[in-house]
């Protein structure tokens, strides 16, 4: 009898464990190149256990229905064939892989203001996009990859084709077994319609959380409180966890007030304010019970060159920063 209460012990501590194992995820940006293992093993420097894999499809402008992808003018790690690649890779070294294919419109114009202007243009950009991600989901299956993100940061899309959506993610359970979500925009993710459908409720997490233009610690984490209210209820609501399918800070000054802002017009360097602001969201959200984990806004394939002293952009490849992940993602392994 205190073998079997002990072996009963052991399996409900086992299970608790797994189930408070976060996502320490980080953004594997596709390059032209292919991968080797000396790529992905300074992931495990930082403890990270997963990484997205962002292969891309183009489209012209905001109303321009076509959809572009996997063609010979593409980047490597853009084409279904180097995405195969790259998750091979990863999961040789024990990484597990989050497939996120994303739309880049030229010119960089925010996804999220993509619509069309007639019934037509919507059929032509629905099957286009329908075979892009079917493509991928293929891929997604048959390499074994726990998780699929159906979508990232397309707002008046899936607001005004609700029901292209629905068919959607119905054809892709038909094959695809591993999880599903979709990566909102911070301002978005209340709003979106199918969240039950899936297994995440992803977020693409630029919070603004202080207006400093260097903030403390506790100023950070105040900042934080509003929006962890927030979550809470939306994770309540649907019975799903919050999943971070991106997150991230810049090096520079007031980079908590617009997380989101990515130009080249921002000079200033502010290695403080990337630390202080992830290690606020760590402390503050990371152990939060409806919180998944996530993947920190990113990562180059070329670990010795990217990144550094002088670089402002979001990588915290060879920054200070990038000790705070990896001891963060050591505690919540």
């Amino acid at each position: 009898m205190k073998n079997y209460l002990l072996v009963l012990i052991l399996f409900f501590i086992v299970v608790s464990h797994a189930q408070d194992t976060k996502i320490n995820g980080i953004s594997f940006v596709a390059s032209r190149d292919s991968v080797s293992l000396k790529h992905t093993a300074p992931l495990l420097m930082i403890n990270a256990n997963y990484a997205a894999v962002m292969p891309f499809g183009f489209i012209e402008s905001l109303d321009h229905p076509e959809l572009l992808y996997s063609t010979d003018r593409q980047w490597y790690g853009e084409t279904i064939e180097g995405t195969k690649q790259y998750i091979n890779k990863l999961q040789q070294n024990d990484i597990n892989v989050m497939l996120k294919p994303q739309i880049w419109i030229r010119k960089g114009e925010f996804t999220g203001h993509l619509a069309m202007s007639s019934e037509k243009d919507w059929e032509i950009l629905e099957t286009s996009y329908r075979n892009f991600i079917l493509d991928f989901a293929r891929l997604a299956e048959e390499t074994n990859v726990p998780i699929l993100c159906i979508g990232t940061e397309l707002e008046q899309f899936i607001m005004r084709r609700p029901t292209f959506w629905n068919q959607l993610i119905s054809e892709i359970k038909r094959f695809y077994n591993g999880k599903l979500t979709y990566a909102a925009n911070w301002d978005e993710y209340t709003k979106v319609p199918f969240w039950n459908q899936l297994d995440f409720i992803g977020v693409d997490a630029y919070f603004p959380i202080s207006e400093e233009k260097t903030p403390t610690l506790q100023e950070a984490k105040k900042g934080w409180q509003k929006w962890k209210n927030e979550m809470k209820t939306v994770s309540e609501k649907h019975n799903k966890k919050i999943l971070f399918t991106e997150y991230g800070y810049r090096n520079t000054d007031f980079s908590g007030k617009e997380p989101w802002h990515s130009g080249r017009e921002q000079k200033s360097i502010n290695h403080d304010n990337q630390g202080t602001l992830l290690t606020a969201l760590f402390e503050e959200v990371w152990q939060e019970p409806w919180m998944a984990g996530g993947f920190l806004w990113k990562w180059f394939i070329d670990h010795d060159k990217s990144g550094g002293g002088l670089n402002n952009q979001f990588t915290v490849q060879n920054k200070p920063s990038q000790l705070v992940v990896q001891y963060f993602y050591s505690i919540y392994e």
